[in-house]
């Protein structure tokens, strides 16, 4: 297996920015030969098993330091198979860390250039323990749903070897297009129907990185794009108009959060809504469904360009998922 560079420029943010150490990044382009190849061969055992959900070889190849975190670990690789059905696994990008230098756990910060300087990475990692370690990033590439994989790996003294540090797992693509694509369609929607190009640029944010706690330039103009949306025109967008009440007959419904959910690779999204306080499960369905439908009486483009809808009931403080429903089965 080896690595191969997408034009898409990644910086890795394994947490909140916080202050840096003493701590150095190699970009694969500038590694040693022997480091690349040991990351390559660590990063391919790993990915075949996850690609093909065998979770007893990724616990096997799991750094002692984090066996707490096995169970997360362990239901990333159980979603990876769907993800990575009818592809082969390549590796997009990898970084090596240094951060053997730091006497103690730390909030540390890596800056990564190649050696023309036209790529620039930072990645920061939370409470970090002294040591090395490495981010791979991959894709199954010819799959579906073009599955995308965040390796993290951790140099094991002991057995002088590259261990399993963390792993993410995400869809390249939903409904049959990637990021680029709900990237454009969120470019044409921002003023016709701001609503829908919102949660396009969520959507496009969301398939052209495998994790939440990526960042590049790239994802950078995205949301400055998504931020302008409504400000040129006389139109609200989510982030002015929640909470949002919505007249429904002798009620109003309160949506309190509006997101994408796309827990079942669908172009789906969650609405969190205050609920009446039902409890009887075919009596929050329908509570459910008026609150969903009364959202798509509102926002028609909605039901126009995504999937479906979840609801999620807000009573007390607590969340309920109560169902999802594609729009055709929404009145």
């Amino acid at each position: 297996m080896r690595f191969c560079r997408k034009v898409f420029v990644v910086a890795v943010l394994l947490a909140i920015p916080a202050a840096g150490l003493a701590a150095t990044c190699t970009m694969q382009d500038e590694m040693q030969p022997q480091d690349r190849s040991a990351l390559a061969a660590s990063g391919a055992r790993l990915a075949d098993a996850i690609a093909s959900g065998d979770t007893a070889t990724v616990k096997a190849a799991l750094l002692p330091a984090e066996a707490s975190a096995w169970d997360g670990i362990r239901s990333a690789v159980e979603q990876a198979a769907p993800l990575a059905t009818g592809g082969h696994v390549q590796f997009r990008d990898a970084f090596l860390l240094d951060a053997s230098s730091q006497s103690a756990p730390s909030d540390t910060e890596f800056f990564c250039a190649n050696a023309s300087g036209s790529m620039n990475v930072t990645v920061s990692m939370h409470d970090l323990p002294p040591g090395r370690y490495a981010v791979l990033l991959a894709d199954a590439l010819g799959a579906p749903l073009e599955g995308q994989f965040g390796i993290i790996l951790g140099w094991d003294k002991t057995s002088s070897s590259w261990l399993l540090a963390g792993l993410s797992v995400r869809p390249g693509a939903l409904d049959g297009h990637d990021g680029d694509w709900y990237w454009k369609r969120a470019r044409d929607l921002a003023k016709p129907d701001p609503w829908s190009a919102w949660y396009d640029y969520d959507i496009a944010a969301y398939l052209l990185l495998p994790v939440d706690f990526l960042s590049s330039p790239n994802l950078e103009k995205l949301r400055q794009e998504q931020s302008q949306i409504g400000q040129q025109q006389a139109t609200s967008s989510p982030r002015s108009a929640l909470p949002l009440s919505l007249p429904d007959g002798d009620r109003t419904w309160k949506i309190d959060a509006v997101n994408l959910d796309a827990s079942l690779h669908e172009a789906d999204l969650g609405i969190a809504y205050e609920s009446t306080g039902v409890t009887d499960p075919a009596a929050l369905r329908t509570e459910a469904t008026s609150v969903m439908s009364a959202f798509l009486k509102a926002q028609p483009g909605i039901r126009a360009n995504f999937h479906g809808l979840w609801a999620y009931a807000v009573k007390n403080g607590q969340r309920t998922p109560v169902m999802e429903l594609p729009m055709a089965k929404i009145p």
